[in-house]
């Protein structure tokens, strides 16, 4: 990951300026918003063209793209940080997200260019979030915008780094991991290793040691996170809170801001604004990606799936983060998903109707030692506070009401806390929610291998099988 500069701060470009005094002013990239003045006062969107927003921010001076020669700001620059004044050491920051709780992405992100001008970046991670930038824009402030190249991202989003830096005359820089880091992890596990023990080491070394060590350069970052992308670890994000996990300029605890300007938005809502603004969007989500990250981790999602079930789809639900905004994971301060599950009462249970078996370890252990079974069954392997499993109750629920009295018995076995040991090594349980077909006349049981889990795609393969 590596900072890429956008200052739009404003003065005369008559004069000729000395090459060593660029440097000094600009450090990376430089920006003067040509109808901006000093009022700062909303921006009118609706009246905005595609030709105008292109000649809202114009390059005041002219740079080669993607310059060798160009240092990353975070990871290499040394900069000698102002002494904090006593206001910004006491600020309470939860106090002006609860003042900024309802205010517009657009003001929200005002607020933070204005308070933190050269010292906050924009995260881009080359998905929807290129929203951040057409707000940063809007506002006619000077800002940055840095990304993580893991290199093992998908080309088509490579070709949307380059449109977006075009249509926003912006550099990219990015922040690449530890090479010597990625090789003693290839030649030790092999390039693929994260399907067989998961993500979080492969993302450790290729996301968030890059970020960190991009953050140490900055006093504020600003991020897409919404609480809908991820209903289980994302739902109670601030739009502007003390970062948790990372360290900012001035080391320590506390040290930096971490600003969420869309926090409040929905998916539906952040898509509506990026059409009606003709932003460009990375190609992949024409073809059914809604979350995109690297590409041997990311997949589409089919329609009535939330977005996260298309990144690490063979874990978890709990586990689907990388560890960028592990501060924002509820269960992450040692709170564990059987603790988490623990607390969900009988009355929340799913799947809760006459025509739906609850079975125990006893009964699930019995039904996988019959060689031949007076009928066969189909059994939901979930755990309650699995947002993929809870999206799939109705259509389980009316998959019970259509096998009634068929001769084929629907049933679920919860297979978290003490018993997913158990499931993983004898049901064949890789991620909630797993489905199971246990034949008549067979001891093994039969997965379900699709991600469509309508009525319909249930009873076919229910119909093909028994």
């Amino acid at each position: 990951m590596a900072l890429a500069v956008s200052s739009s701060t404003s003065f005369s470009t008559s004069r000729s300026v000395p090459s060593q005094e660029l440097i000094k002013v600009s450090q990376i990239g430089s920006y003067k918003p040509t109808d901006r003045g000093l009022s700062s006062s909303p921006v009118n969107i609706s009246s905005s063209s595609s030709s105008r927003r292109r000649s809202l921010v114009k390059p005041v001076f002219a740079e080669p793209k993607r310059n060798d020669s160009i240092v990353p700001l975070a990871a290499s620059t040394v900069i000698n940080p102002e002494v904090a004044s006593e206001k910004e050491e006491t600020e309470d920051f939860e106090k002006l997200a609860k003042q900024l709780e309802n205010a517009s992405p657009l003001e929200i992100m005002d607020k933070a260019l204005e308070k933190y001008g050269n010292d906050i970046a924009i995260a881009f991670s080359g998905a929807e979030d290129v929203v951040l930038i057409e707000y940063a824009r809007l506002t006619g402030r000077p800002f940055r915008v840095f990304s993580l190249d893991t290199g093992r991202l998908n080309p088509e989003t490579y070709q949307f780094f380059d449109a977006v830096e075009k249509q926003y005359d912006i550099r990219i820089e990015y922040m690449f991991p530890d090479a010597l880091e990625v090789q003693g992890l290839v030649r030790t596990k092999g390039l693929f290793s994260f399907y067989e023990d998961g993500h979080q080491e492969c993302c450790r070394v290729r996301k968030v040691r890059p970020l960190r060590r991009a953050l140490k350069g900055l006093k504020a970052w600003i991020t897409g996170q919404r609480k809908d992308q991820s209903p289980g670890t994302r739902s109670e994000i601030p739009v502007v809170q003390v970062d948790p996990a990372f360290e900012g300029l001035d080391g320590g605890p506390g040290s930096l801001i971490k600003w969420n300007p869309v926090a409040n938005v929905n998916g539906g809502d952040i898509w509506n604004f990026l059409r009606a603004m003709n932003v460009p969007i990375n190609s992949l989500h024409s073809q059914g990606y809604v979350s995109i990250g690297c590409e041997p981790c990311t997949r589409a999602v089919l329609p009535g799936q939330h977005e996260r079930e298309g990144r690490w789809w063979w874990e978890d639900a709990k586990a689907k983060e990388c560890g960028l905004h592990k501060g924002n994971i509820k269960q992450e301060e040692g709170v564990s998903a059987q603790s988490a599950s623990d607390s969900i009462t009988k009355e929340n249970d799913l799947f809760e109707t006459e025509s739906v078996v609850t079975l125990s370890r006893t009964g699930i252990e019995n039904l996988t030692k019959l060689e031949n079974r007076k009928e066969p069954w189909i059994v939901v392997l979930y755990a309650p506070w699995c947002q993929f499993c809870q999206g799939m109750e109705e259509s389980y629920v009316q998959l019970g009401e259509k096998l009634r009295d068929s001769g084929v018995k629907v049933g679920k076995f919860r297979a978290d806390g003490d018993q997913k040991k158990y499931a993983q090594k004898e049901l064949q349980l890789g991620s909630f929610p797993t489905i199971l077909f246990f034949p008549k006349h067979s001891s093994q049981p039969i997965k379900y291998p699709s991600e469509k889990r309508d009525v319909d795609s249930l009873m076919a393969f229910v119909n093909a099988l028994r």
